[in-house]
């Protein structure tokens, strides 16, 4: 393990939560004057990632950083990386182990034939392995795992410990951002004292967001999404790569478009299911957020393609417009399913039901 003064090329991120708790802010502090005794960690403190426009001055911050990240926040990890993400923050995804091991021993056995048939749903390219991220790690740590800031301190020294502390070089200069909105409150220069580390945080005045963000490590570029919001969210970029083109015309508390992903690429960080907000379980890549209510899918016996389609129609209704229903492509979604392969996940329930417990 590393001790806390040897040299770091990190940067840690800390991302305010929504809520004023005192208990979250205590242990948003903690983290960040925690991190100073790094040597050489520079502490950057930002308002929630999900709620901050891409233009805002924290973003602006991120993207001059070349480093490694290591981002806390009170997000799911996958949510927070691809929060990021389409914001122009990219990089691969490190590993944190740190609320992992619940998922280790529950890896499911899977036969020959299985295998095979896994391997043939491989063969679909992912949009990552058409338009590769940078090399750099981002590590995404969840404070919702822990309330204990020693924890999430040892899993931070634990990260920077696979660092190639050879090619480190002098430390950035400290940079005061500037405040470009009115409305953006001053920096609080003693909330968060310097007490040898570079620390700095921004202070911006956010809204409350939803809209869905694209796990690009998942989506094959199917278009699905695009075809089924009628709000306008969707839209491609200049590489005809699928994008969330306008994230605020998204109708808040509408997961209807995670439902019809194929390939459960689509994530809205802030829903109260933990599978449509971003959370990862053990070998859950094949795992379809519509077949289980574990993972908050509609009630058993009803069709997903169905509840989405209601989903959508309500928001349509509140917006002063015609409902559509389960319209044609729906319909084919319904049929194409049916037809589908089981999945792993699929297999499983059947056993469970065969178990009669």
């Amino acid at each position: 393990m590393i001790s806390a003064t040897q040299k770091t090329t990190s940067t840690l991120v800390v991302s305010k939560g929504q809520s004023r708790n005192p208990k979250k802010r205590e242990l948003e502090q903690a983290i960040a004057e925690l991190g100073q005794d790094i040597n050489g960690m520079q502490v950057l403190v930002v308002p929630h990632l999900y709620d901050l426009p891409r233009g805002s001055e924290s973003y602006k911050k991120l993207a001059e950083l070349e480093g490694n990240l290591i981002v806390v926040s009170w997000i799911f990890s996958r949510a927070a990386h691809w929060v990021l993400d389409r914001n122009g923050i990219q990089g691969q995804l490190g590993e944190v182990l740190l609320g992992a091991d619940d998922g280790d021993e529950e890896e499911e056995v899977v036969g020959d034939d299985a295998k095979e048939e896994i391997k043939e749903d491989e063969v679909v390219q992912r949009v990552t392995e058409i338009y590769p991220r940078k090399d750099r790690q981002i590590h995404c740590i969840d404070l919702k795992v822990s309330d204990d800031s020693a924890r999430i301190h040892e899993e931070i020294l634990r990260i920077v410990s696979l660092e190639d502390f050879d090619s480190v070089g002098s430390e950035s200069p400290q940079v005061v951002p500037q405040q470009t909105e009115p409305e953006a409150t001053a920096i609080d220069q003693g909330s968060l004292p310097v007490v040898g580390g570079q620390l700095m945080q921004i202070d911006e005045q956010t809204n409350r967001r939803w809209y869905p963000v694209i796990d690009f490590d998942r989506c094959t570029n199917c278009m699905e999404c695009v075809d089924f919001c009628l709000f306008g969210v969707y839209g491609v970029d200049g590489v005809e790569s699928i994008l969330v083109e306008q994230p605020d015309n998204c109708r808040k508390g509408c997961p209807a478009c995670s439902r019809v992903c194929p390939e459960n690429a689509i994530i809205f960080p802030q829903h109260k299911a933990p599978a449509i907000a971003g959370a990862t379980t053990a070998g859950d890549e094949g795992f379809k957020i519509d077949l289980s209510q574990l993972f908050g899918a509609p009630t058993k016996g009803e069709d997903p393609i169905e509840v989405a389609a209601r989903e959508r129609d309500e928001q349509l209704l509140l917006a002063g417009r015609d409902t559509v229903g389960v319209d044609e492509h729906l319909k084919k979604r319904q049929a194409d399913q049916s037809k589908a392969p089981k999945d792993h996940l699929d297999r499983l329930i059947d056993a469970l039901d065969e178990l009669d417990l």
